[in-house]
């Protein structure tokens, strides 16, 4: 396995929803898996499957591949004009943490553009154009963002800790689809959210549970 450059998240590492859905793939099976990173995933490196755990060159530990237990639950739909009006009051176009993300980052043309916005009862919704290459990964990767934006604040920023995911079906390339997620829960440093994707036709295409940790704020700068 390995994690293309372009399909990274923060500087230097892999899209958590990307990787985890390389990770899954890898470790087979018809039932959902849930995915932890333990460290960001590195980018152009050769990477293998243990025994579910993921493992670097060096054999430092990545991630961790298990059975998942009960499938997440899907977040309800909303139009494409909805989701069209959402993503126009996207926040990461003002303040992004990561602004080169291949799946939400504005400064991305070649990534998915994935712009979720919030909805008046707080959930996230963004439509989505399904590119020419539609693999299971793109599918982890479009449930990826759109949970972290209905947690992400300015000056506040998240990554994906844990994510469960079931892919349903695979869209077609060039398919207008919506993802649409929400905040479940949220201690200390410590969200859960769920996020969805429903196809062209309002099918629902793949879920997720995820599980997102709020960065340490940078150290006081001493005078």
């Amino acid at each position: 396995m390995i994690i293309e450059s372009r399909f990274n998240g923060p500087p230097g590492s892999g899209n958590g929803g990307w990787s985890a859905g390389v990770f899954a793939e890898a470790y087979g099976g018809d039932r959902p898996v849930e995915v932890t990173l333990r460290r960001p995933p590195p980018l152009e490196t050769p990477l293998t499957l243990a025994d579910g755990d993921v493992l670097d060159p060096d054999g430092q530990l990545v991630a961790q591949v298990r059975p998942a237990g009960d499938p997440p639950p899907a977040v309800a739909p909303v139009d494409p004009a909805t989701a069209a009006a959402a993503s126009a009051a996207y926040p990461g176009l003002r303040d992004h943490p990561f602004p080169g993300c291949y799946v939400c980052g504005p400064d991305r043309p070649d990534g998915l553009r994935i712009f979720p916005g919030r909805l008046p009862d707080g959930r996230t919704a963004a439509p989505f154009r399904a590119p020419q290459r539609v693999v299971a990964a793109t599918v982890w990767a479009a449930l990826d963002c759109p949970g972290g934006w209905a947690v992400i604040a300015p000056g506040r920023p998240y990554v994906l800790g844990r994510v469960a995911a079931v892919v349903d079906a695979l869209p077609r390339p060039g398919d207008a689809c919506v993802v649409t997620g929400e905040l479940v829960a949220g201690e200390g440093r410590k969200a859960v959210v769920h996020t969805s994707l429903y196809g062209p036709s309002g099918a629902l295409l793949g879920r997720a549970r995820a599980t997102w940790i709020a960065l340490p704020p940078p150290p006081a700068s001493r005078p």
